[in-house]
């Protein structure tokens, strides 16, 4: 029976998926000398690690 359980992360992996994304842009930006893109960016990879780390923590107590 438990060969046919699918589990929790099938298809929520976008969030740490963006998060580095946004992280390599801003690295980018901050090389490249654009402050307030970098800024930004890492604001938004910050903002998807804590969705991502909220939602890793809520599967696992459930």
């Amino acid at each position: 029976m438990l060969e046919f359980a699918t589990p929790l992360q099938m298809g929520g992996g976008g969030f740490l998926y963006w998060a580095i994304i946004f992280f390599v842009l801003a690295i980018v930006a901050a090389a490249v000398g654009a402050r307030g893109v970098a800024g930004v960016s890492m604001e938004i990879a910050r903002i998807f690690v804590l969705i991502f780390i909220i939602l890793a923590v809520v599967a696992l107590l459930l």
